[in-house]
């Protein structure tokens, strides 16, 4: 077998998985028992029994694990035989089917991805156009009420709200009216072709004969659908996830796939990694204690493979405000151990328990990560870069050809801009096409004719450069200078350090294009990319330095020396909605979750009072707190914490220096 494959390295339930290539397989992967590494391997064992890389796809949920994984396989075994291997989301995955096939479900075959700024936008329009202004209704509570639906596969005419119901109907004509589709369509639209297009099934059945999905328990009801009219028979299929783990009820992810994975596909072969390579045996009991309350789950037991260790502290704090002091003291102290800011974590609940954390921190001037800043590709200067690039690619995208069309401002003011849209919509053609229509023209002044005849001219100049071997982004870079596009953004700037990061975004952005292009990318392949990498799960810690705080949410899959678990109260943890909706086994998997990041030192913290709002609470312990395994549990107490007897090393210590004062 090639370099970096090496079977004997794995425990028996780990090559169980590696070497059980054919058929339904489901891997019960508990939290730390070398999932990505088991996966890994086994689809190196796929290629190494003579599969063809072409033949293999592993579908996962972000990016980042994406080119982990194909990283990983590739280091196995070589870039030449793992050079057509295809790792990725699910999303990326129903692009490559909807270029190929969306005719057949209707849509034209250029059609384009709405995301972030692009639909915020459009939805914001239409809830300024509906009177949902005045009832201050925000456009992510729209969103979500529309991907909730379309998720569900039910009609958005269905939605309770009638205000967001009409908005959510009239988002989607728009989006039908643009040839564009939203990230929810994206599978909608790919399970659909897969479903009624029976040429089109065959086509990638055939294509993806070894099909593998990771974080199993993270699917919803959609993209199950879609895995079994992707997985014919003879069923080669294989799961990997932990029912365990499964936090993400409230955006539609369905346990039933992965308790119920016998009912997809018959006759699984179940394999259980249990052997935990990450946490201390403390850290273990305490997990294992508290999971094993949750009915109706797959049977597991995390194993330790490291005795012993640090206990469990479980401090009570008399407010929020010492327990963010606290906390910090800490970390202060155990830095002088030797321990590096990246590793500790404080991992909270809700967003409301950040900010006394943060201030302490700042006290401190100890620097900090948060999780879940601004994607880059959202960023405003960025889209509209895009935007430019969309029209050399394709100028008959009118969501890219509007975004850019006065932007900077070049005389095609707004009302121009909505006669163009409706001249399109009653022709039946894109906005392009409208704007060197002679009917069309006849009707403008002439500055608007004269202003939309230079920019047709500056589109069709730009994309000649290209036809004539011009790089796309030297291409991009003479035009935007050509339009004063940076001296005229940074008039829209404020400060020196916001004038420096929107340069630098638009440098970026164009280094990009240029780094895809050489890579034998084309300009089309480039956008659908940055769209799906609008994805926010997708934070990159690794290129920030300091203490991370992170929601519990977000932990997942993540690992630190010395975990800080804030906020162990009834109403945060479990969350006072989850009593209401009767999801109190996710809030348990949550907090489970939170437990099995830590490797070394775990302390959980509960407050006796809380400020919410602006007024002082009194606060009760979590209800979970009682079904944790208080044997590897040392519970303290803030007042005694603060109050303790100096040790005989401090006493000596302070003796020792009156000693010296006197001398």
């Amino acid at each position: 077998m090639a370099a970096g494959f090496d079977i004997s390295a794995l425990n028996k339930a780990q090559r169980e998985a590696v070497m059980t290539l054919d058929g339904p397989v489901l891997i019960l992967a508990g939290a730390g028992t070398g999932k990505t590494r088991t996966v890994t391997c086994r689809m190196s064992a796929l290629l190494e029994n003579g599969v063809a890389s072409k033949n293999i796809l592993a579908v996962t949920f972000t990016n980042k694990a994406a080119a982990e994984m194909r990283e990983r396989v590739m280091e196995m075994v070589g870039k030449k035989r793992g050079k057509d291997l295809t790792v990725c989301t699910f999303h990326s995955l129903c692009v490559r089917i909807l270029r190929r096939d969306i005719e057949s479900v209707g849509y034209k075959k250029n059609f384009n991805i709405m995301a972030g700024g692009d639909q915020t936008g459009i939805i914001r329009q239409l809830i300024v156009r509906k009177g949902g202004a005045r009832e201050k209704l925000k456009p992510a509570e729209v969103m979500s009420e529309i991907s909730k639906a379309k998720n569900a596969e039910l009609p958005l005419t269905g939605i309770e709200d009638d205000l967001i119901a009409e908005i959510a109907v009239a988002y989607q004509n728009e989006l039908r009216a643009q040839n564009s589709i939203d990230f929810d369509d994206l599978l909608l639209l790919g399970e659909k072709i897969l479903r009624e297009n029976q040429a089109a099934r065959d086509y990638w059945r055939d294509l993806f004969r070894y099909v593998t999905v990771d974080e199993f328990q993270d699917t919803n009801s959609l993209q199950m659908r879609l895995i079994q009219k992707l997985v014919g028979e003879p069923y080669n299929i294989c799961v990997v996830g932990d029912d365990d783990q499964s936090i993400y009820g409230w955006r539609g992810a369905d346990t039933a796939n992965i308790l119920q994975f016998e009912r997809f596909f018959p006759n699984p072969h179940v394999i259980r990694l249990e052997e935990n390579y990450r946490s201390t045996e403390a850290v273990l009991k305490v997990a294992n204690s508290l999971i094993k309350h949750n009915t109706g789950r797959r049977e597991k037991q995390l194993r330790p493979t490291i005795m012993g260790g640090d206990l469990v502290r479980l401090v009570t704090m008399p407010g929020d405000d010492e327990e963010a002091e606290w906390i910090v003291q800490e970390i202060v102290a155990q830095r002088e151990e030797g321990k590096t800011l990246e590793d500790f974590a404080i991992l909270f609940r809700t967003n409301g328990q950040i900010r006394k954390m943060e201030n302490a921190l700042r006290e401190e001037k100890i620097p900090y990560r948060m999780v879940g800043a601004q994607s880059f590709y959202d960023r405003k200067e960025v889209r509209d870069v895009l935007g430019y690039v969309q029209l050399l690619a394709d100028p008959e995208k009118d969501i890219a050809l509007l975004r850019v069309l006065n932007t900077p401002p070049r005389g095609i003011g707004q009302n121009t801009t909505m006669l163009a849209l409706d001249y399109s919509r009653d022709h039946d053609c894109s906005v392009w096409k409208t704007l060197i229509d002679e009917g069309f023209l006849a009707d403008l002044s002439t500055r608007a004719t004269g202003a939309i005849a230079k920019f047709v001219q500056q589109v069709e100049d730009h994309q000649r450069m290209l036809v004539d071997g011009k790089a796309a982004a030297e291409v991009l870079d003479s035009w935007l200078r050509e339009m004063d596009f940076l001296p005229w953004l940074m008039t829209q700037c404020k400060t020196d350090k916001e004038r420096d990061a929107r340069n630098e975004a638009v440098s970026q952005t164009i280094g990009d294009v240029k780094v895809a292009t050489q890579k034998g990318k084309s300009l089309q392949e480039f956008l659908d990319k940055t769209a799906l990498d609008a994805d926010k799960n997708d934070d990159d810690l690794d290129k920030k330095s300091g203490v991370t705080l992170i929601t519990l949410h977000a932990s997942k899959g993540l690992e630190y020396p010395i975990v800080f678990l804030v906020g162990l109260e009834e109403g945060i943890l479990p969350h006072k909605r989850s009593q209401e909706e009767g999801t109190q086994d996710e809030e348990r998997r949550l907090l489970y979750v939170g437990i099995t990041r830590a490797k070394q030192r775990l302390t959980m913290t509960y407050c006796s009072t809380r400020v919410k709002y602006g007024k002082k609470e009194a606060c009760e312990p979590s209800s979970f707190l009682p079904e944790l395994d208080h044997d590897w549990i040392d519970e303290e107490d803030y007042d005694d914490l603060m109050g303790a007897e100096a040790s005989d090393d401090d006493l000596r210590s302070f003796f020792s220096g009156i000693h010296s004062a006197l001398e």
